[in-house]
């Protein structure tokens, strides 16, 4: 690592919180990363108590992910995505999976969080004959991450724009619907659309209490039929909104058919 890049990565870890949960390091908790600290741990402890369930939820999201990657890569011929509300880099990331199959495609990581930022940058290498870049934004300020990434990415051609466990952040029903469509509307016909969220059910609202009342970035959890909003005028790919191990399993797909309190679909815009 080059000394600006190394200075770049030092100030991204000064800008950390440590003293609150913040949902990407919960999340790397659950799935047995090293990229957490005592309140982190202390939130996704408290949240398993009352929903074991999120820990499997956690392993079942970033199977879906590389499903939806590969098949938009394979079988739609989608050669960029836009992927907002990143992670800590895991195994199978976006530009991983897309390069594996089609080593030109281009990936333009999006998340406001520094500890990801500076892992991503020192992590996340792309193709040679691809392109993977990062951007440091908000979800809700699509105007700032629409203008970054129309400069790595062809926007006369179709994208993916992946949101996975991502819109529950936006707690407001109208500017989540008007920020993804605001989204959609600057991608071609072609793209896709790809939401994963949790969907409300008793043990899920217990588990976004908990997490509220943490301090962290409030949470909200939507209904099934409110995630289909996000869908307005697109078709969905098949088998549409069902919960994520059910969406195109493969054969080494964990809890293959297992019913769990986290939705996802793809939607192309015609």
């Amino acid at each position: 690592m080059t000394e600006d890049a190394n200075d770049d990565v030092m100030e991204q870890l000064s800008r950390i919180d440590t003293s609150v949960a913040h949902p990407a390091r919960v999340f790397d908790y659950w799935l047995g990363g090293k990229d957490h600290y005592a309140a982190d741990r202390e939130t996704g402890e408290q949240i398993l108590q009352v929903m074991p369930e999120l820990a499997i939820i956690a392993r079942a999201e970033r199977e879906f992910l590389a499903r939806v990657v590969r098949h938009l890569v394979v079988e739609e011929g989608v050669r960029q995505f836009l992927d907002i509300g990143t992670g800590i880099p895991s195994a199978d990331n976006t530009h991983e999976v897309a390069q594996a199959a089609a080593p030109e495609a281009r990936i333009v990581y999006v998340d406001n969080d520094p500890i990801v930022l500076a892992h991503a940058r020192a992590l996340l290498r792309g193709t040679d004959e691809g392109l993977t870049t990062y951007i440091d934004a908000d979800l809700r300020d699509p105007e700032t991450i629409l203008e970054h990434a129309a400069k790595a990415l062809d926007f006369t051609q179709p994208v993916g724009l992946m949101l996975l466990g991502v819109v529950e952040f936006v707690p407001d029903d109208e500017q989540a619907y008007t920020v993804v469509a605001e989204l959609m509307r600057a991608l071609p016909s072609g793209s896709y659309l790809t939401v994963a969220s949790s969907v409300s059910s008793p043990a899920m609202d217990r588990a976004a209490a908990i997490w509220n009342d943490s301090g962290a970035t409030p949470i909200t959890i939507r209904t099934i039929e409110q995630l289909m909003e996000f869908y307005k005028g697109m078709e969905l790919v098949e088998p549409g909104m069902v919960s994520l191990p059910k969406w195109r399993p493969e054969p080494t797909t964990q809890y293959r058919g297992q019913e769990v309190s986290q939705y996802g679909a793809v939607g192309r815009k015609s």
